[in-house]
């Protein structure tokens, strides 16, 4: 197998960043030159491929650079990732690069850099084998100030040809500066040293760049509206971070003599517009608009994005549309192609929807674990009471509205007069609807069934938050009919019953991901329904009476041939059973673990800053109150244990005493035998010996004692010697 052929080098400043992220993983899988081919002449190429024609192997661009925070992965795509630590080491490999791309869009900081740089390659541009480029990725906020061309038509878009008229906005004074600089640098010598200024539009795909404020807050649904700060009408030009990066391949591949470009898309779309499109197709549907103001109370927007937000400019990329070769991804602006855009976003950010069914006897705890595992994952709790009564809310929400408010709320969100229409419309449905479910219920006894109770159950399923983060699903369905006429496609409806045997078809969007059925037996459920406070049992279904009629019929449901758990095993999603008995745990917090650990890590956005410190600091007050109550068992310990070392002390002093008092009277019983026979036959000897020689007084009184004693012993006959 032959080697690829080298790559014409590129370096690209902040490789781990969303932009430079973006446009170096793009520009890695390009062939150098390839915009320089003629549609005509790639399917000719084509042709000569499935003729098994040899193609001479061509170049791709190698990208190399540095990174933004010295802790970051080497991304994939790059061959190479440098940790400079002086602007001579830069320098060297700057050289070794053909073309060289510095990003100045996210980080001011990199102006002065990227100023720098250019300078740089310039005074070495003697030594330059062949002609180097350098592009410059700026934006079109130094075209914020800049006034109509002509004053009659204030709404005539800016072009490439108007570029020297350009007048900054006052934050990106330095942008346009650097960008002035750049270009004169290029005029000295064309054909080795050449310059470039790409104005880029505000940015988004992929991660969504600028506009990821207002598709996490759609994402997280934690607001009933999206704000729109300002009136909203201020036109933003933007461009799909993927086109940027194919406008700076043509620039690389062409080499174009004009050396400003405007990186836009044809769209012309205003800041309400945008942000509506965004809310309608990921988030609660609704805008607000607010003051500017209030745009600087938050945390997560920057001076420089609010400033990029708040821009008003008309802009036409004429220059793009009759030179250059770019295969657009969404050359009609983000609205058009929202649909493509958020799966891309989901995708980019691993925010997949995590969809879970709780099925279980009644008394086994499914509406708690219900509602934690939402907690936990960020979750859609869904149980039919609390549908059922949002539903209702809802349309009489609707139908209470007045005429005149619909009017000034499709003026607040600036809508036109069809959609009016159709708000007028929604409120006739919703009447409708409304009517026909109250009547349901009085015929069931306050309780809805049938088709309204399963198009309410699909409603909420197919609602964009649950389609977003996903669901935990309390309890229903409790059939397989029930399932069968909620998860089924909705161009089914008029069909034929499924042949036996045959695997239903069901709505990908809605089902469920995993299935968990708890267990218990009939006398573990009612002795745990036995011990509730009565407090909890009040006003529900868990009196005597009614909760035993409740289990029978769950037993009932649950043991015939066609259950729910049947419905699900068909489609090979297979329930994993979980015995509650097993974990003797009232609140259900270890069976709540194991589920946890069976369904994996969240696939939603992290804690927040405001979570985690939350956190750091639930953390931290239970490492203290863990630390007091281990000092406080360790003193506890130390005083038992003084207390035991003392009380063995004392018992070790009795038995000393004890002991001794038992030697001292042993010893006492043993000389008393001793005592007598001194008495008696020693000491009336030795008395008078010693009382002999006190008077006599010898000059050796033991020798004299020890003769006296020798002599006068009762013992020894004299007469015999």
């Amino acid at each position: 197998m032959e080697e690829a052929p080298p790559g014409r080098r590129v370096f690209l400043n902040h490789l781990d960043s969303y932009c430079g992220r973006s446009i170096g993983e793009y520009l890695s899988s390009c062939v150098v030159g390839a915009t320089l081919e003629s549609p005509e002449e790639e399917e000719e190429e084509g042709d000569e491929n499935d003729s098994v024609v040899e193609v001479p192997a061509r170049e791709i661009y190698e990208i190399v650079g540095t990174l933004s925070k010295p802790e970051s992965a080497n991304p994939r795509f790059a061959k190479e990732t440098y940790a400079v630590s002086s602007r001579e080491a830069l320098l060297s490999h700057l050289l070794e690069c053909e073309i060289v791309l510095y990003n100045i869009t996210e980080d001011a900081n990199q102006i002065e850099e990227a100023t720098w740089a250019a300078s740089a390659l310039h005074k070495e541009i003697e030594t330059f084998a062949k002609q180097k480029l350098f592009i410059l990725i700026s934006t079109i906020m130094t075209w914020a100030n800049t006034k109509p061309s002509d004053p009659e038509n204030p709404e005539a878009p800016f072009n490439e040809d108007n570029f020297r008229k350009r007048k900054s906005h006052p934050s990106f004074m330095d942008h346009i500066n650097a960008e002035k600089h750049i270009v004169k640098l290029g005029q000295t010598n064309k054909k080795k040293f050449s310059t470039y200024v790409v104005a880029s539009g505000h940015q988004y795909g992929a991660e969504e760049g600028l506009f990821h404020y207002f598709f996490k807050m759609c994402w997280l649904g934690e607001t009933p509206a999206i704000p729109v700060f300002g009136d909203g009408k201020n036109v933003i030009p933007t461009i799909h971070i993927h086109d940027l990066a194919a406008v700076l391949q043509n620039v690389a591949d062409h080499r174009p003599d004009f050396h400003y470009v405007l990186a836009v898309d044809t769209s012309m779309h205003t800041l309400g517009e945008l942000v509506k499109c965004i809310s309608k197709n990921i988030g609660p549907g609704k805008i607000e608009k607010v003051p500017k103001e209030n745009a600087f109370l938050s945390k997560e927007l920057t001076q420089m994005q609010l400033d990029m937000l708040f821009v008003n400019l008309r802009m036409e990329p004429i220059y793009l549309k009759e030179n250059f070769n770019i295969k657009w991804f969404a050359e009609a602006g983000l609205i058009e192609n929202i649909a493509q855009v958020i799966m891309e976003y989901k995708q980019t950010r691993g925010l997949l929807p995590l969809k879970v069914f709780i099925h279980g006897p009644p008394g086994s705890g499914k509406s708690t674990i219900a509602k934690e595992l939402c907690k936990h994952y960020k979750l859609h709790y869904v149980g039919i009471n609390d549908v059922i009564s949002k539903k209702i809310a809802d349309l009489e929400e609707i139908v209470a509205k007045e005429p005149d408010e619909v009017e000034r709320e499709a003026e607040r969100e600036g809508e036109d007069f069809v959609e009016e229409e159709e708000e007028r419309e929604n409120v006739e449905a919703a009447k409708e609807l409304l009517d026909a479910i109250k009547e349901n219920m009085q015929h069931n006894k306050d309780h809805l069934g049938g088709e309204y109770l399963i198009k309410i159950m699909k409603d909420k399923l197919m609602s964009v938050p649950c389609r977003n983060q996903g669901y935990v699903l309390d309890g229903f369905p409790e059939t397989y009919e029930q399932a069968m006429d909620l998860f089924k496609e909705d161009n089914e409806e008029g069909e034929e019953e499924e042949a036996v045997g045959k695997m239903p078809k069901f709505n990908q969007i809605i089902i469920p991901e995993f299935v968990f059925s708890l267990t218990a037996s009939d006398e573990f459920l009612i002795d745990r329904i036995i011990k509730l406070p009565e407090s909890e049992v009040a006003g529900t279904h868990y009196s005597e009476n009614q909760f035993l009629q409740i289990l029978k019929h769950f037993r009932k449901i649950n043991t015939d041939d066609v259950t729910v758990l049947n419905y699900f095993d068909e489609l090979e999603i297979h329930p994993q059973f979980i015995d509650i008995a097993v974990y003797e745990d009232s609140e259900n917090r270890l069976t709540v673990s194991k589920i946890i650990k069976d369904i994996g890590e969240p696939r939603n956005y992290g804690l927040t800053d405001e979570e985690k410190e939350a956190l750091e600091r639930q953390a931290a007050e239970e490492r203290l109150v863990k630390e007091a109550q281990e000092k406080a068992e360790q003193k506890r310990k130390e005083a038992k244990e003084r207390e035991e070392r003392m009380a063995r002390w004392e018992e070790w002093n009795k038995q000393q005493e004890e002991v001794k008092k038992q030697e001292e009277e042993l010893l006492e019983a043993q000389s008393v035998p001793l005592r007598n026979y001194l008495m008696q036959n020693v000491m009336p000897t030795l008395m008078q010996g010693i009382n002999e020689c006190c008077r006599i007084r010898p000059d050796d009184p033991v020798n004299f004692l020890a003769e006296y004693l020798f002599k006068n012993s009762p013992d020894i006959n004299w007469n015999k010697r």
